[in-house]
């Protein structure tokens, strides 16, 4: 494992490869359920280019999606939301229980979707900033509300009812 820290506009995010150039991990400061640093290896700026390439044309000139190995590590379960989030198309938005009956979870699988999302290890590129509540309110995200509001408004997704 190696890891680089790129700026952008939420703060420095630190990516988290493989020696296969396979992003395990994006992470913001101060992210909830972020590993311990030393778990990441050595810092190398100069890894996953193509990462740090796509994530400012994202902030900056208007990518719309990510083409980048990813390497999920999770259970299943999670593997299977972190999967699911990558369909919601960059602008749109979801909600916890419409993900959940989506995948034939039923809508009161809506708590272990959550906390699944909560779990997703790469933020950004994989979009779990797109589920809201069920009244299309702003819900918890690791990098905490004003981040997701800035992602949601970056993407000017709707519907999303801003506290």
């Amino acid at each position: 494992m190696t890891y680089a820290v790129v700026d952008s506009p939420l703060g420095p995010l630190t990516l988290v490869g493989t020696d296969a150039d396979e992003l395990t991990g994006l992470y913001m400061d101060q992210q909830l359920y972020r590993p311990e640093q030393e778990t990441f290896g050595d810092r190398d700026d100069s890894i996953l280019p193509a990462v740090a390439e796509q994530l400012d044309e994202y902030f900056h000139h208007g990518r719309t999606t990510f083409d980048v190995p990813l390497h999920l590590r999770g259970t299943p379960f999670q593997r299977q939301i972190w999967t699911a989030l990558q369909t919601i198309p960059y602008g749109e938005t979801s909600t916890y229980g419409g993900l959940a009956t989506a995948l034939g979870l039923g809508g009161r699988s809506a708590r272990a979707v959550g906390l699944a999302n909560g779990k997703n290890p790469i933020s950004i590129i994989v979009p779990c900033h797109r589920l809201v509540g069920a009244d299309g309110k702003l819900t918890g995200y690791g990098g905490g509300l004003p981040r997701k509001r800035a992602l949601l408004n970056h993407e000017q997704a709707q519907p999303v009812l801003v506290e």
